[in-house]
């Protein structure tokens, strides 16, 4: 199955067992799904996201994602407030499919406790998760 992963992995963020990515800069996360759980779910049909002042807790949901084949939820590594939401989404949610780790992000949340960051996957802790 090892084969079958061979996209990249940005190493500049945390993942986790749910998919999702945190880039964090200062006390603000940026939140997404990997490419590899988008191309997992095909093709991106609508996105469901939280309001901007939406608080969120660590592991609790940020929305849905849905696609031609499945719904997944969406899921928070960190605790903290919703600032800002990838508008974009709402008309382009193909952004997801075509470019995961950048113009497809989802959310941006400033985080209460940078620890939780922790107890997320690196980059080649995600890797050899997915491949198994």
């Amino acid at each position: 199955m090892e084969t079958r992963f061979t996209m990249e992995v940005p190493t500049d963020r945390k993942y986790a067992e749910t998919h999702e990515w945190f880039l964090t800069e200062g006390t603000v996360v940026t939140v997404g799904i990997s490419q590899f759980a988008a191309d997992e779910l095909t093709d991106i049909t609508f996105v469901e996201l939280p309001e901007v002042g939406t608080e969120v807790s660590q592991g609790g949901s940020l929305g849905e994602v849905e696609s031609v084949k499945a719904t997944s939820e969406l899921y928070s590594g960190v605790t903290g407030e919703v600032i800002e939401v990838n508008e974009a989404l709402t008309d382009h949610p193909e952004l997801v499919n075509d470019s995961a780790f950048e113009d497809g992000w989802m959310v941006k949340i400033k985080v209460t406790s940078a620890q939780e960051l922790e107890s997320l996957m690196s980059a080649e802790e995600y890797k050899s998760f997915v491949a198994n």
